[in-house]
C-alpha cells in the first residue's frame, strides 16, 4: 500500500492504450515515489473538488504540515485562501482550480501560499490538469518558495531606484554646473571686452592726445627752425629760447606717455610679479588698493617658509587676491580692511576681512555672482577652496586656502 502522503494517480497507459501489467505497477510506483521525494519543490495533486489526493514531503513541510494532515483537505482553503493584503481569495478565481475546471493550465509567480501558523510566503506555482481516459480527474500542482528571490528582486529594484535618483541628481548638478560654466564664460568674455574697451579708451584718450600734442609741437619746431635764418640775431635768440621751452614741454609730454604706458602694462600684468615674485606683488597690490580707496590697513604677512610656486599658480593667486580687494572696493563701503597672508611649504592661507555693510550669504551664491564664481573656479583649479562668511552690518571675510602638493 502506498504511503499516506503519496497516494499517486493510476499509472499512465501504454502506447496501445492498455494499462501496464500488474507486475510492472510496483516498479513504476517506486520510481514515481523516488522522483517526488527527491525534488525540493512542493508537489501535490487535487481532485475535482479541490481536495488533496497526494503531496510530497517537501511540499507539506513548506506549508508547515505533515503529509497526513494535508490529504483530503481543500488546498485552496488550506494554503491559498487570502491575498497579500489579507482580503479573501474566492475559490472560483483560483488559477489552480481553473486548470482542471476550465482547462486553463497556468504558471503564476505573483501570489502567496499560507502556512499553518498563519504566515505567508511568495510562491511560484504551476497547475496542470490530470487526464485519465480522456476525462479530467483533477490537477497536479508544483510550487516553490521564492521569498529569497523576491527579496533579491526588491533589493535590486531599490538599488536601481537609488541609482536612478543619484543619476538624476548628478544630471541636474551637471546641468547646473554647465549652466554656471556657460554664464561664467559669457561673463568672462564680457569682462575681457570691457577691459579691451577700457584699454583702447585710455590709449586713445591719453596716449593719443599726448602723441597728437607731440606731433603738433614737432611740426611747430620744424617750421620755426626753417625760419631761423631769416630772423635778426636778437629775434633768432628769442626764438631759440621759445623752442627750448617747447622742447622741455615735449619732454614732459613724453614722460607722461611713458607713465601711462607703464600703468596700462601694470594693469594687464604687474611687472613686480615677474621681477620680485608673488609675495611682493601681493604687498604692492594691497598698499596700492588701500591708498586709492582711502582705507585703513591692518596688514600681516608670514611667508618666510613659503615654497616656490609655478608662474600660472602665482598668477591665479594674485588674480584671486585682486578680486577680493575689488569686491571690498565695489560693495563693502568699508573704512578698514584686515589682510592676513601665511604660506608654508605645505599650504597657503590668504584672508581679507572688511568692516563694511556685509551681505546675506545667499548673495555670494547667486547665479550672477560672477566674481565669486571666478575666484572659486580658480581656487578649485589650484586644489584649494574659497570660504566666504558675511552678515548684514558686520562686514565680510574672504578666506582662500590652498593645500600644496608634496614635492
Amino acid at each position: 500500500m502506498d504511503p499516506p502522503f503519496l497516494q499517486v494517480p493510476p499509472p499512465p497507459p501504454t502506447r496501445a492504450g492498455a494499462r501496464l501489467p500488474a507486475t510492472d505497477q510496483p516498479l513504476w510506483r517506486d520510481k514515481l515515489l523516488q522522483l517526488l521525494e527527491s525534488t525540493g519543490e512542493g508537489i501535490f495533486g487535487i481532485d475535482m473538488d479541490g481536495r488533496c489526493t497526494f503531496i510530497n514531503r517537501a511540499g507539506a513541510e513548506q506549508l508547515g504540515f505533515s503529509p497526513a494532515d494535508v490529504l483530503g483537505k481543500n488546498m485552496h482553503e488550506l494554503a491559498h485562501h487570502s491575498h497579500a493584503d489579507g482580503a479573501h481569495y474566492p475559490e472560483r478565481l483560483c488559477p489552480i482550480f481553473n486548470a482542471f475546471r476550465m482547462a486553463l493550465p497556468c504558471r503564476i509567480d505573483t501570489e502567496l501560499f499560507w502556512r499553518r501558523d498563519g504566515s505567508a510566503f511568495a510562491v511560484e506555482y504551476s497547475s496542470y490538469p490530470i487526464v485519465d481516459g480522456g476525462v479530467v480527474q483533477g490537477a497536479v500542482v508544483t510550487f516553490v518558495d521564492i521569498s529569497a528571490r523576491k527579496r533579491a528582486e526588491e533589493a535590486l529594484r531599490h538599488a536601481n531606484d537609488v541609482l536612478e535618483q543619484r543619476v538624476s541628481e548628478r544630471t541636474q548638478a551637471l546641468a547646473g554646473a554647465l549652466q554656471q560654466l556657460r554664464e561664467l564664460s559669457a561673463y568672462t568674455h564680457t569682462v575681457r571686452e570691457e577691459e579691451r574697451t577700457r584699454i583702447a579708451r585710455e590709449v586713445h584718450d591719453e596716449l593719443g592726445s599726448l602723441l597728437v600734442a607731440l606731433k603738433m609741437d614737432v611740426g611747430w619746431l620744424d617750421k620755426r627752425l626753417g625760419e631761423q635764418q631769416q630772423r635778426e640775431p636778437i629775434a633768432a635768440q628769442a626764438m631759440r629760447s621759445t623752442m627750448q621751452a617747447k622742447c622741455q614741454n615735449m619732454s614732459r609730454l613724453i614722460e607722461a606717455a611713458v607713465d601711462n604706458v607703464g600703468r596700462i602694462i601694470t594693469d594687464l600684468r604687474p611687472s613686480i610679479l615677474d621681477h620680485q615674485g608673488l609675495w611682493a606683488a601681493l604687498d604692492w597690490q594691497a598698499h596700492e588698493f588701500v591708498q586709492s580707496a582711502e582705507l585703513a590697513l591692518d596688514w600681516q604677512m608670514d611667508v618666510d617658509q613659503a615654497a616656490p610656486l609655478p608662474e600660472p599658480s602665482a598668477m591665479a593667486i594674485f588674480r584671486i587676491f585682486q578680486e577680493m580687494l575689488s569686491n571690498v572696493g565695489r560693495h563693502a563701503q568699508a573704512s578698514q580692511v584686515a589682510i592676513r597672508i601665511r604660506a608654508t611649504a605645505d599650504d597657503i592661507s590668504i584672508s581679507v576681512r572688511d568692516n563694511g555693510r556685509g551681505a546675506e550669504a545667499s548673495a555670494f551664491e547667486a547665479a550672477n555672482a560672477y566674481g565669486v564664481m571666478g575666484m572659486r573656479e580658480r581656487a578649485r583649479h589650484l586644489g584649494g577652496s574659497l570660504e566666504i562668511t558675511s552678515q548684514i552690518g558686520l562686514g565680510a571675510l574672504f578666506h582662500l586656502r590652498i593645500q600644496l602638493p608634496k614635492a
